[in-house]
Formats: C-alpha cells, structure tokens, sequence
C-alpha cells in the first residue's frame, strides 16, 4: 500500500509486514476505506504519531505534538484515529470548551484548596497517561493565564499531549494587549512539543465521505424560513411564545420542544448571557436542536458571534443535529469579524441547504 510505504519510510523503517507500526497500518487501512487522499502534511503527522506511540509504549522519551492548520485539513480525523488506535486504555479526548468548563468549575468547587487546579487535574485525569485536546484556542486573558499552569501541571505529571488548532502556537491569542503575556506558553510548547503543519489544498469536509455516520451532517440550513417551508419540515411558526427552562441553575428561553428535540431563536442563546456550560448541559437531553432568526453576523457585536461559534462547536463536537433558519443565503448570513467564524461556516457547509425553487443559493 503506497501511503503505509511512505509513512514508513518517513518512521525509517523498511515496509516488510511483519515490521509495520500498528498507527501507520489504521491510518493507511482507514484512509482506503473513506476513499482519502492522504496529503503531505497528514502523512507526516501520521508519521510522528506513530513514532510517539512507538516511544510510549516502549518506556521511552517522548515528545508532545502539536498539530495545526486551516478548517477542514483533516486534523480532527488525525486526532480521533490516533485516539482510537492507540492500544492502551489510560486514555483521554477532550474538547477545548468542554474540557475548560470542567476545569472552571472544578477549581471553583475546591476554591478553598491551596491549588484547587491540581485537585481538580487530579479529578479530570485520573491514571490519565494520553491527553487528546482538540481545537485547541485562546481568545481570552483569562483562560491564557490558566493554560499557563495547565500545560506546566501536564508535562510535571508526565502526560503525554496531542493538540490539534488553527493556528499555530504563534498565532494563539492574538490580541496584541495580551500576547506578550502569553508568550512563555508559546515557549513552553515549542520546547516540549514538535509542532506539525498539517494542510492541503482541499477542505476534507466538501467530500461526500466526511459525511458518513454524523448527525451533524444530517441537519439543515433553511432560507429564508417561510410559513410554507416551516409547514413542509415541521418547524415551529416564528411566533412561537417563549418558554423558560432550567439549565443547571439558569433559567433559559425556549420556543419549543418534544422528547428529545429542542427549538430556540438565536436571540435566545446567543444575543443572551449564554455560556459554552448551558449548551453542554442541554446537550445531556436534547439530540435535534432547531435555531430560528440567524441574522447577518457582521452586524452584531462580537461577543455574540462569539457565543454562536461557540455553540456551533459544542454541537459539532457532541455530534447532535442542527436545524438552522436564516433569511439568506449562508455565506453572506457568515460574514462577521471574529476570529474563529472560518471554523464555523466550514462546518455548517456541511449542512443540507433548503430554500425555494426560485432562489439561487450558491452553497447547493
């Protein structure tokens, strides 16, 4: 097989069958499958995994990676093949948001404790010998100053590191206020990790195949929402009354909801004080989530296109289908100013586009 040959040659390793990384063979087995091109980035970083994991196993030293690139390039499909292939059970993937609420809310449950984040490390990461963080990102001063102390407590309790993002260390937290503040991070992690590009000139998530087996991607945009389109798909009516809802220990709006399907307006979870903990929770009940009224996201402030990337990504991550109402074609509905919304329109492309029969919308 051409592309377990070339992973081979990069590990230094003849291609005789009885001397193949077990990494290498489901990386090659599984791109076959799914019909991928793997390009020469994925290669490379398929590579260093199976080095790592060769080290890991063996006692050895090793080095973290830290991998990163544009939306759609394949570095979640490299983290969660890695995650699955690798044969030992002390073991963990996380997602940046979740993974940080959990972490902010054990910190302030052991708030009285002298160093209530290594309790709570102790809780999250238990017999942990594998962390797998996925879309890794920092946008806020806060969260900088605590992956500072994260990233120092994982390397002092020997956990090995996998880290996928868009950008790269460099890159992360950009807002000049804060960077240089951020820069012993940056140092930190080019000194414990090797930092692989992984990029290809196609987005892995236009090809049909990305698609197989994801609810996500089984969901729809819907423009431009009218009382014929909303009758045809079941959808509630736009003036559907508002309902409240206990979300941990906040009361949310909702339009509607019926076993485990839920519709809300975008007014209601993202132009609100919603947080990254209220989509989590949510997410325990409800499978079918319906947004009505998303709006052109370049006029709104960005602390609300923030809180609908971020909602985008705790339902991608979870993989819960998503029915989102516009008034426009999505592209121009994507427009906006902040960083991450790259991320999210990759995503929500991969959505199926409803519209009427006299509309021209460039995303079908």
């Amino acid at each position: 097989m051409a592309v377990l040959s070339l992973i081979q040659r990069l590990l230094g390793k003849k291609t005789d069958a009885s001397d193949t990384s077990p990494i290498a063979a489901f990386f090659a087995q599984k791109a076959a499958q799914q019909g991928y091109t793997l390009s020469t980035g994925q290669t490379q970083a398929i590579a260093a995994l199976a080095r790592e994991t060769r080290q890991l196993l063996g006692g050895q030293r090793t080095r973290s990676l830290y991998l990163h690139g544009p939306v759609g390039r394949g570095k979640s499909w490299l983290l969660d093949g890695f995650f699955q292939a690798l044969p030992i059970d002390e073991k963990q993937r996380v997602h940046f948001h979740d993974f940080f609420a959990r972490l902010h809310r054990g910190m302030f449950q052991h708030r009285e404790h002298t160093d209530a984040l290594a309790v709570t490390l102790d809780e999250l990461l238990a017999g942990c010998r594998v962390l797998c963080f996925d879309e890794f990102h920092v946008h806020d001063i806060g969260d900088a100053m605590l992956i500072s102390r994260l990233f120092k407590a994982l390397f002092q309790r020997g956990i090995w590191v996998l880290v996928t993002s868009n950008y790269p260390p460099e890159g992360l937290l950009p807002n000049p206020l804060y960077h240089e503040r951020f820069k012993p991070v940056i140092d930190l992690i080019a000194a414990r990790m090797d930092v692989l590009e992984v990029s290809s000139p196609q987005d892995f998530r236009s090809l049909p195949q990305a698609h197989a087996e994801q609810r996500f991607t089984e969901g729809q945009y819907v423009w431009p929402g009218t009382a014929q389109q909303r009758e045809d798909l079941g959808l509630p009516a736009t003036d559907s009354p508002p309902h409240r809802l206990s979300v941990g220990t906040r009361q949310l709006t909702y339009r509607h909801r019926q076993a485990r399907t839920i519709a809300f307006t975008f007014n209601d979870l993202c132009e609100q004080l919603t947080a990254v903990m209220d989509y989590l929770l949510l997410c325990q009940d409800y499978d079918h989530w319906i947004i009505d009224g998303l709006p052109q996201l370049a006029e709104c402030p960005i602390a609300v296109q923030q809180r609908f990337i971020n909602l985008v990504d705790v339902l991608y991550d979870r993989d819960k289908r998503l029915t989102l109402i516009g008034h426009q074609p999505l592209p121009l509905a994507m427009e906006g100013q902040a960083i991450d919304l790259a991320r999210t329109a990759s995503r929500l492309s991969q959505l199926q586009t409803v519209c009427p029969q006299w509309a021209s919308d460039p995303v079908s």
